[in-house]
């Protein structure tokens, strides 16, 4: 603990860089102009979406359910509301150190009073309780919708199992999004002008720290479950959800920490900070004149999101009505991909028509036009990215159906073998979207004359509304993200509550208390076919959160320019060059640090799942006269291995990706080896973080997308459990299970921590009265990042 609080007070250093960002400051007299009046109805809207996700909560609250199955639901709760304090307190360590180095910064150095210092922090309070706030509500209703789900499926309604997990991924979605909303909102409009650019601040470093914690512990803690759990499938020729399996229960955890607890903190957190870097570059890119019309348009645009996704939500469940109300069977992928596309047109019609009436008279030309298209460009991909993700991780989808064949001739060799090329061709396609969407946004603005509005680096608010445009639709891409873990718990919920042990007596109770026939063997088909449709959602939300990241970390970068420029009285366009040295050395490092990451969650996975399957192995009780149920003990102590791995990962992690990017700013001073130009070495550093972490991340989550649906299509459509082949699918999906729930999907927070405290780092770096000691600051934060990078991997063996 002492070496620990010894670094966090090494990584508080950042925070005394703030100056630039407490700089900014809002428009005067901004909430009482004519523009931002409609913001006051914002207000209404929050409230109003608020009221609709807590109401759907509610609803899938009061859905009856088989007791047995309530009772596993809770205890699944339970387990996870443990893991959540756990990650509490690590939270709050790193609050008292950030907190106080803020304090001292803030109150001391700047000489601000107590009430402003008190206020800064407040917010910063505020953004970790958000991401915090956000995982108990995302887990509560999770684990309410998967034992409501599980007993519904023996109705032989599909359109129930459809419903149940899309009412429920529509209450986290719009509750999370009005809430970083409305607490934008109140920053924006009632926090003093003066402190409203430190009170942003506050809150992104508050959501960032409480996402990505959760984000990183959670994606190894629910691999390490998975693949212990997963193992004994092929060890021991059980069923997947055994309850003798002392895994089982701590899976169905990790299934809430890794694909609940982690998505919901990390959508809010890329919500909330793609926000503060528009509303940033406004203020210290945009003319005076220009600030107010364009900060209420983002506004506007966000709150007609929800909206949109709401008045989608209605339309798609009246059609899916329509069509399935008496069907027997249901492809459950086909209501979810339209429920993305209705709410991407409507959309783009808000946009298009909210700012032709908020800006065609107070912008310059057709200004409103061409920012209505770029902004259109990032919600059309949000639409076409998850069907490009489908076309790698669908059940359906011929890549997955080749790893099924390769599967059987090959078994595991070829079947990891094939998932790679899905992953590795996944990597191309998507980057190529990315690519088209980014190219299409600059073409706008060399197609409209911007100049009036942006005077310069036009293209990198482009790219920027590309992102913010991403997330136009960020409550159905919630909701679709969420559908995932209330599929994949209910099948565990159904096996675990041991429902079929006596099917005659648990008929006669379902129709004496609940008043229908139940039909067994129905439910675990439809259970089954819907946990593919929830892997591929999960699979098609990945690349939308990942994107966004990598494009918006481009207008991050932008304000580390204008920094750059103002501190050093040099131009960018001098220095930041391919001629440079420094900007291949610093993509070089960016990808360095990408693949240690990569290797070092993946170790925390490795050794952990070693720990639980060694556990497992001793005290599974597979004889004849053992109780054909969960024991919570050893479940508990499953759980215990899973959490304490997953902080020892995240804690080495942590540290070093702070230690690097504080190291490489340094190094990056003017005082060091190679004068003005070794500025380069930072900025593209930050930008080799975004392009290596986006393809990285694309080709792990649709790698591991693809072996998770080949063996649904194994279990599934070829019903071969418990065959050679089943058991190269296994081995495949144990591969692919931190491939693409813990590596990749951990990045996003990555590329985002990065930009964001390498900005406030690079301040430090090329301050005067720090530069001359920048370099040998740099290399003693270096050192300890090695150190980390060491423990990743040294202190985390396995050892025999």
């Amino acid at each position: 603990m002492k070496k620990l609080t010894s670094t966090l007070l090494l990584l508080a250093a950042p925070i005394f860089a703030f100056a630039s960002e407490a700089d900014l400051k809002m428009p005067q007299g901004f909430a009482q102009t004519d523009d931002a009046s409609i913001l006051w109805w914002g207000f209404a809207v929050v409230v109003l979406g608020l009221l609709f996700g807590f109401w759907q909560f509610s609803k899938v609250r009061k859905l009856k359910a088989h007791r047995s199955m309530l009772e596993i639901g809770n205890v699944i709760f339970k387990t996870c509301s443990t893991y959540l304090k756990q990650q509490g307190k690590f939270l709050l360590l790193l609050f008292v150190f950030i907190g106080a180095a803020m304090a001292l910064y803030f109150g001391l150095l700047q000489g601000m009073p107590f009430g402003s210092v008190a206020l800064i922090l407040g917010w910063t309070v505020v953004g970790i309780l958000g991401s915090y706030g956000v995982a108990w509500f995302g887990v509560r209703m999770n684990t309410f919708a998967n034992a409501r789900m599980a007993f519904a499926s023996l109705r032989r309604k599909p359109l129930d199992l459809l419903n149940i997990p899309l009412r429920a991924g529509m209450s986290i979605g719009i509750v999370l999004i009005c809430i970083e909303l409305v607490l934008m909102l109140v920053i924006l409009m009632l926090m003093p002008e003066d402190l409203a650019g430190s009170c942003f601040i506050g809150f992104a470093i508050g959501e960032s720290l409480g996402a990505s914690a959760l984000r990183i512990a959670g994606g190894i803690f629910t691999k390490i479950a998975d693949i212990g759990s997963d193992l004994m499938k092929v060890v021991f020729k059980i069923g997947e959800d055994d309850p003798r399996n002392p895994g089982v229960i701590a899976d169905c955890t990790g299934d809430n920490a890794g694909d609940s607890i982690g998505p919901t903190a990390d959508g809010f957190e890329t919500y909330g900070v793609t926000g503060v870097a528009l509303v940033s570059f406004i203020l210290l890119a945009v003319p005076a004149e220009y600030q107010v019309p364009l900060l209420v348009w983002i506004f506007v645009m966000r709150i007609l999101g929800i909206i949109a996704s709401v008045l989608a939500y209605y339309i798609n469940g009246a059609i899916a009505k329509a069509r399935y109300a008496k069907a027997d069977d249901l492809d459950f992928e086909q209501p979810l991909t339209a429920l993305v596309w209705i709410t991407s047109i409507l959309s783009i019609i808000g946009t298009f028509c909210a700012s032709y009436f908020m800006l065609a008279d107070r912008l310059p030309g057709n200004t409103w036009l061409a920012l209505a298209a770029i902004i259109s460009c990032g919600t059309l991909g949000a639409a076409l990215i998850p069907e490009l993700t489908k076309v790698f991780t669908s059940p359906k989808s011929k890549h997955v159906h080749e790893v099924v064949t390769a599967s059987e001739q090959g078994g595991p060799s070829l079947n990891i073998l094939s998932g790679l090329v899905a992953g590795n061709m996944s990597a191309f396609w998507t980057g190529l979207v990315f690519f088209v969407l980014m190219l299409l946004a600059y073409m706008f603005t060399a197609g409209f004359d911007l100049s009036a509005v942006l005077p310069q680096y036009a293209s990198i608010f482009a790219f920027g509304l590309v992102a913010f445009g991403m997330l136009g639709m960020g409550p159905v891409t919630i909701a679709v993200d969420s559908y995932g873990p209330v599929t994949d718990n209910a099948q565990s919920v159904y096996e675990l509550s041991l429902i079929e042990d006596d099917t005659e007596k648990a008929a006669r109770e379902i129709e004496s208390e609940f008043g229908f026939k139940p039909d067994f063997e129905k439910a675990k088909y439809y259970l089954e076919a819907n946990d593919g449709a929830g892997n591929t959602f999960k699979a098609t939300s990945k690349p939308v959160l990942i994107g966004t990241a990598v494009v918006g970390a481009t207008t991050m970068i932008f304000s580390l320019i204008l920094m750059i420029q103002k501190t050093l009285g040099i131009e960018p366009a001098s220095i930041l060059n391919l001629l440079n040295p420094y900007s291949i050395l610093g993509f070089i490092l960016g990808g360095c640090v990408i693949y240690w990451f990569t290797g070092a969650s993946m170790q925390a996975v490795t050794t952990g799942a070693n720990r639980a399957v060694e556990y497992i192995k001793e005290n599974i009780k597979l004889d004849a006269n053992a109780p054909k149920k969960a024991d919570t003990a050893k479940s508990q102590e499953v759980v215990k291995i899973c959490t304490n791995y997953a902080q020892k990962g995240m804690i080495n992690i942590f540290i070093a990706i702070f230690c690097f990017a504080l190291a490489f700013a340094c190094l990056s001073s003017p005082e060091s080896i190679g004068g003005e130009n070794a500025v380069c070495l930072f900025i593209s550093y930050l930008i080799s973080i975004a392009v290596f972490g986006l393809f990285q991340a694309m080709f792990m989550a649709n790698g591991g997308g693809a072996w998770d649906n080949a063996k649904k299509v194994v279990e599934v459509d070829m019903q071969a459990k418990g065959t050679p082949l089943h058991d190269a699918s296994v081995v495949g999906d144990t591969v692919g299970d931190p491939f693409k729930d813990t590596s990749s999907v951990a990045l996003n927070p990555i590329i985002k921590f990065t930009t964001l405290f390498g900005v406030l780092a690079m301040e430090i770096a090329i301050s005067d009265g720090f530069r001359s000691a920048a370099p040998y600051v740099g290399v003693a934060f270096l050192v300890v990042a090695l150190y980390f990078v060491y423990r990743s991997f040294y202190k985390m063996r396995i050892i025999k």
